[in-house]
């Protein structure tokens, strides 16, 4: 109805015939009956009202099809019906059907001729149809006459070739398949013969095959199978790729990545790559460690291989301690070393695939192989620093696993060598400056050097408390460089390499590790060998270059009849330079004075074993600082403490007098703790005895300890610029203190020390008193000295005969004779001034007698000593003459001359009492001694 109702909305004033080609034979519209249509034209015609009937019709009616007219209709009938109205209300029905009715039938009559056109047509269809169904009943009997005539015989045979081809196809087909179900025999094989490029071609061409035959139920089973075979060549050619961490093998390794770039899965062997070197290393380190810590433990029941690396590590005995280090560094060695051959095999590859491709099919495919290149060459150089990284938390687990403190100084050496080793291989690996394992091994370093030093400080008070200070018999060339410890301060290498080996070849200094053991061997073998080997040669038999030497110059000596007395009593100078003694002839030997107290031994350092055991300690606390620089200036400090030390015990051995060896032994007792954190003073063997006249109080014993701690500092001095090259910039200023407070004050000790044996050697109280014997207010000038001054010089005879004898002992050096003397010359004048200080009454003609004696003293004492000029002369001579000096004078000398005691002053002015001085000039001088003297009080 919605349909009719727009079709008679659109309808215009059209001509019949137009109207009837637009109704179309398929709507199924009821035709009005004869009476529906006889009362339609008895309606009148108006359009307009007809269409405003049509209008007024609902919209329900037109909604659909299967609308229920009747069921809507009696819906609408109020409660209480009305015949009228519902007469009415059918009467409007009636109205709406006949207009509807004669809309339709309007349309109908429009239609009319289309429709007797179309039905002509089907008409026209129909006979067609007949005729063509003539045409084939005649055409189908022709047929059947030629099929039994002539073509049923040769279509027969052209079905049966037909069907022998698809036969032979078939067969061949078969035939493929059965191959194909044989392929896991060779597909094993050639895994066992680890030809995996192989087996993946060969797993690849299966599959495809298999894919043409896939309309075969047995093929579906046959392609799983293959499937399945693949992962498993897959899961072996993973395990192939595993085997290159440890042992990298250029033709293993290259069949394994033509596999995996048959299944196009090289980025994803590259990732796997890694996690097998990871893996490697932590399996590495632990099957070595746990193999010591089982091999140690025995028969314990503990079970190792359920514990943590860093836990098992903890378990390390020290004696297993470094053959175990040293495995484990082997071990990360090779798997560095195949982590190198692996970033060289693929740097080889790339250039030689870098060719360009000229082939535009195949220019996809080539940037698929760039890009994978690319990739393996970020994720190789990425993974250097990671495999790095790993290596050394491994390592300093291991490192930090054990209490290294108490071990031997080689053993803990050695580990530094090794440590040191595997930091260079680092360097070169990835360039990396080792920051975890330097952290690591400082931390042992310091925790070792503490105790190491502390121990070293106790044996060398051991030391010097045993030491009898006898010469340690060394030859005259030796050198610190000779001995076992200095070697690598020769040797010209990179400081990380170890001090105690270098290789011996001049090419292995210009190749790096990886260079020198790329086709075999192992960087750290060469811990394991034994160091004894390399043997030091810088003890001489006795002591002596030539024992015929020395005795053939004695006996010269000795047979010198034709020298004068004076002559044999006195000595030359010792000659310092580097000529030895069998060069001189025998000419020039008498032609020298006998005051060289080294004549008859050739000039070879003095030192002591102690000596030598401070210079070997120095030694070894620079390997250490080689290594660690870190550490330098905790090293130097300990350097620093031993040559302290070595200087306070030869002070308080030979440089104190008695009473202050006394003061300071009574105030060295301090609480426990005090004496616990120090290490305790020296004392001086028993069987040292330093109070023998005839020895000279023990000169010799005093020479060797003073002359080895000259020399001992000579050895700091030749070491100044290594260590000040290894001192850090901000803790210099403490290593130039050091040399300058120091080291410069060995040689200064000479004084206090010799001074004593001079204090001793000669009787000076005996002069005083000799001295005080003498009548000096006499009233002639005397031609003939007094008896005090034969006394002095037979004194100092004695004193240069025991120097001769101690001399035989020992060599005494040029500046120790020098010392010696000047200080038995310096005494005896200052105790000259002290006895003419002590002159009651003196008159001008004993001045005169005073200055007599001196001059014979001077006289006699140059023959003896070639020291000039004569220590304190003038203070002897200028007090003698102060006797004939003015009242004006006497105040100025007084004034001017400090050096001269109170006493001395005093009794100057009191004995020129009388001869020109008067009691008020005396009193004036007194009070001008008195000015002087008060600022010191």
């Amino acid at each position: 109805m919605q349909k009719i109702k727009s079709l008679m909305t659109r309808q215009g004033p059209r001509s019949p015939q137009e109207n009837a080609g637009d109704l179309s034979p398929v709507e199924n519209f009821r035709i009005p009956s004869k009476e529906e249509l006889r009362e339609m034209r008895e309606q009148p015609i108006d359009p307009q009202a007809e269409q405003e009937i049509i209008n007024s019709i609902e919209e329900v009616y037109f909604s659909s099809d299967s609308f229920d007219i009747v069921q809507h209709e009696l819906e609408k009938l109020p409660p209480v019906l009305n015949l009228q109205e519902l007469e009415e209300y059918r009467d409007n029905l009636k109205r709406q059907q006949a207009a509807v009715s004669k809309k339709v039938a309007d349309l109908i009559l429009e239609k009319q001729p289309s429709y007797v056109k179309e039905l002509e047509r089907v008409t026209s269809l129909q006979t067609n149809l007949q005729l063509a169904a003539v045409i084939c009943t005649n055409a189908r009997r022709h047929l059947s006459f030629a099929k039994e005539g002539f073509t049923q015989a040769s279509l027969g045979l052209l079905a049966n070739q037909r069907r022998r081809q698809l036969l032979t196809g078939l067969l061949k087909s078969l035939r493929t398949i059965k191959t194909l179900q044989r392929t896991d025999v060779r597909l094993s094989e050639m895994l066992e013969e680890e030809d995996y490029p192989g087996a993946i071609q060969l797993c690849l061409e299966c599959q495809k095959a298999a894919s043409t035959f896939k309309h075969y139920s047995c093929i579906s089973e046959l392609n799983s199978k293959l499937q399945d075979t693949l992962e498993q060549i897959e899961e072996q050619l993973d395990v192939a790729l595993s085997k290159t961490c440890k042992h990298f093998d250029v033709t293993h390794y290259t069949k394994v990545q033509q596999a995996y770039t048959l299944l196009g899965k090289t980025q994803t062997a590259m990732d796997q790559l890694h996690m097998h070197f990871t893996q490697a290393i932590h399996n590495t380190v632990f099957q070595v460690v746990l193999g010591y810590v089982e091999l140690c433990a025995g028969n314990a029941d503990t079970k190792f291989q359920k514990m943590q690396y860093k836990d098992l590590c903890t378990h390390i005995t020290p004696d297993s301690y470094i053959p175990c280090l040293t495995d484990l560094c082997k071990a990360l060695w090779e798997v560095m070393l195949s982590y190198h051959r692996t970033m060289e095999w693929h740097e080889e590859h790339d250039k030689e695939e870098a060719v360009p491709v000229a082939d535009g099919n195949n220019t996809a495919s080539a940037e698929e192989s760039v890009f994978d290149r690319s990739y393996v060459k970020k994720k190789l150089e990425h993974g250097l620093s990671r495999i790095w990284q790993d290596v050394q938390l491994k390592v300093k687990a291991y490192l930090l696993g054990t209490d290294m403190s108490n071990f031997k100084y080689d053993d803990f050496i050695l580990v530094l060598d090794i440590i040191s080793r595997l930091m260079q291989v680092g360097e070169e690996f990835c360039g990396s400056k080792s920051e975890v394992l330097q952290e690591s091994i400082k931390r042992q370093s310091v925790n070792y050097f503490k105790n190491y030093h502390r121990t070293r400080l106790e044996e060398l008070r051991m030391f010097l408390e045993n030491e009898v200070w006898e010469v340690c018999p060394v030859k005259s060339n030796f050198n610190i460089i000779q001995l076992h410890e200095f070697k690598f301060l020769g040797q010209s290498r990179s400081p990380s390499v170890s001090p105690s080996k270098q290789a011996s070849t001049p090419c292995a200094t210009e190749l790096s590790l990886f260079e020198q053991y790329h086709n075999g061997g192992n960087p750290f073998e060469m811990q394991i060998d034994n160091k004894d080997d390399e043997t030091e040669d810088v003890l001489a038999s006795n002591g002596y270059e030539s024992d015929e030497l020395e005795k053939g110059v004695c006996q010269d000596y000795d047979s010198d009849s034709d020298v004068p007395e004076e002559l044999k009593r006195d000595y030359v100078d010792e000659q310092t330079g580097d000529i030895p003694v069998k060069s001189m002839s025998r000419d020039t030997l008498k032609s020298r004075k006998k005051s060289d107290y080294s004549l008859n031994k050739v000039n070879v350092p003095i030192l002591t074993n102690t000596t030598l055991n401070v210079i070997r300690l120095v030694g070894k606390y620079m390997q250490m600082m080689n290594i660690l620089k870190p550490i330098a200036f905790d090293v130097i400090h300990c350097m620093s403490q031993l040559f302290d030390y070595y200087l306070y015990a030869v002070y308080t051995f030979f440089g104190r007098n008695d009473m202050e060896a006394a003061t300071e032994s009574a105030g060295s007792h301090g609480t426990s703790e005090e004496r616990k954190e120090k290490v305790p003073s020296p004392h001086l063997s028993q069987l040292v005895v330093l109070t023998a006249s005839e020895t000279l109080y023990g000169l010799a014993e005093r020479v060797v300890a003073t002359e080895s701690l000259v020399f001992l500092a000579e050895q700091f001095e030749f070491l100044q610029s290594h260590l000040d090259t290894m001192m850090p910039a901000a803790k210099k200023p403490f290593l130039q203190q050091f040399y300058s407070q120091t080291i410069s004050t060995a040689s200064e000790l000479r004084k206090p020390i010799y001074w004593i044996v001079a204090a001793k050697a000669i009787d000076y109280e005996q002069m005083l008193l000799l001295m005080a014997g003498v009548k000096w207010d006499i009233k002639e000038i005397m031609s003939q000295h007094n008896v005090y001054v034969d006394v002095l010089l037979k004194e100092f005879e004695q004193f240069n005969k025991r120097l001769g004898e101690v001399s035989r002992l020992v060599r005494i050096p040029l500046p120790v004779s020098n010392v010696l003397w000047e200080h038995c010359i310096r005494l005896a004048n200052r105790t000259l001034v002290e006895g003419y200080a002590n002159v009651k009454k003196c008159s001008n003609e004993g001045r005169a007698l005073m200055q007599l004696d001196f001059q014979q003293f001077l006289m006699k004492l140059e023959k003896l000593t070639d020291i000039r000029p004569i220590p304190d002369k003038e203070f002897v001579e200028t007090y003698i003459k102060a006797y004939y000096l003015t009242e004006n004078d006497m105040e100025q000398f007084i004034k001017n001359h400090r050096e001269y005691s109170m006493k001395q002053l005093t009794n100057l002015v009191s004995v020129c009492l009388g001869s020109h001085i008067n009691k008020k000039a005396r009193q004036k001088l007194l009070a001008a001694i008195d000015d002087i003297d008060r600022p010191k009080r």
